[in-house]
């Protein structure tokens, strides 16, 4: 006869195994010890492929910020940093938000200032808008 001990540490350890790696996140943000960010008072947000909105939350935390966003069709001579982004979506039951990785750079030069990433899997799995504010205010808390 198989003991109880045996049967939980069979059905335990699998599903430990199993989940183990589904439980990782990572929010981090780096900012040029040279970047000045307190002189950002417009930006451009460039559209990358941009099929579920993410420019869209990126302008919006942006405004609430209290920053000017001038449209990418617009002359972009006048605007302090160009906002680059990268989104990566995954598939698990639902359809969900990987990784945000939000670049600033500037206009003149193509410097990267500052760039923030947030990367949650299934089980730790946030908004697109929760990870557009998080990876947003990790770059400008670091900045100051």
């Amino acid at each position: 006869m198989v003991s109880q001990k045996f049967i939980v540490i069979l059905i335990v350890l699998p599903c430990l195994f199993l989940s183990s790696g589904c439980a990782v996140n990572r929010a981090t943000a780096k900012v040029d010890p040279t970047a000045d960010l307190s002189i950002i008072k417009s930006l451009t947000v460039l559209k990358d492929k941009d099929e579920r909105g993410v420019s869209l939350l990126i302008e919006n935390k942006l405004k609430s910020m209290g920053f000017q966003i001038v449209p990418e069709e617009t002359s972009q001579s006048g605007v302090n940093a160009i906002v680059t982004y990268r989104d990566y979506w995954m598939w698990d039951i639902t359809t969900y938000m990987l990784e945000l990785t939000i670049t600033i750079k500037d206009p003149k030069t193509d410097f990267t200032m500052a760039s923030g990433n947030s990367y949650h899997t299934s089980l730790t799995r946030k908004s697109p808008e929760e990870m557009v504010n998080e990876v947003i205010n990790n770059i400008f808390m670091k900045g100051k």
